[in-house]
């Protein structure tokens, strides 16, 4: 008989849900600014005006989303706490090697754990430092044209000093959508593997919160 456990919260779900749909939107709209692969029917199409527009929109959102998921690291209930992002206890150690071990095909069982597990915990880590770098990048960049003083310069306008071009920020803003694309396959084919193999609920707890331990 499955056991349901509330793990995630409302908020947390909402989070990642943002998430998800501001790295579509920024992804698709990035690649266009890049490089415009789309042609305007006219000289008066105002395509790159649009792509510009949606993408420093959905920069806010994902901003906002971000502070919003570091505040519920500290409001939210024991799965979503800093402790579950880095392996600094024994037991999460000893998770982190047996969960590698797992994705490596060197263990045929990696337990079940209601939040987290410590190599998906750290992970998350490098993940939202990545976030954090692509926020202050992307917004590094946009204060080129914004002049907003202390907020422009604490939010990345240090990055790029007036008069540059700011191509090595660019770069490196670049690299991390391509960074987190690569993470966003590979999230979507762990879920989907641990939902039929684990039978833990965990592609439906996105939605519900509930994750099951049951019969496998």
């Amino acid at each position: 008989m499955a056991n349901k456990e509330y793990v995630w919260e409302l908020p947390v779900r909402v989070n990642h849900w943002l998430d998800v749909l501001s790295i579509v939107v920024l992804s698709v709209t990035g690649f266009y600014i890049a490089s415009p692969y789309i042609l305007g029917s006219s000289e008066n199409s105002s395509i790159m005006a649009s792509m510009r527009f949606l993408h420093f929109v959905f920069a806010y959102v994902f901003t906002v989303a971000f502070f919003v998921r570091i505040y519920w690291a500290f409001a939210g209930n024991k799965y979503v706490k800093f402790n579950q992002y880095l392996p600094l206890s024994s037991e999460r150690r000893q998770n982190l090697t047996e969960t590698a071990q797992f994705y490596c095909f060197l263990k045929g069982d990696c337990g079940h754990y209601a939040g987290h597990t410590a190599l998906a915990g750290l992970t998350y880590a490098v993940l939202y430092t990545l976030f954090f770098v692509a926020i202050q990048t992307g917004f590094g960049l946009y204060s080129q044209s914004h002049d907003g003083g202390i907020f422009w310069t604490l939010m990345g306008g240090w990055l790029v000093p007036a008069g540059s071009s700011g191509s090595g920020v660019r770069l490196v803003h670049h690299l991390i959508m391509w960074a987190v694309i690569v993470y966003f396959i590979t999230h979507i084919y762990i879920v989907l593997h641990n939902n039929m193999i684990e039978k833990n609920g965990l592609l439906t707890s996105i939605f519900n919160g509930y994750k099951t331990k049951g019969d496998k």
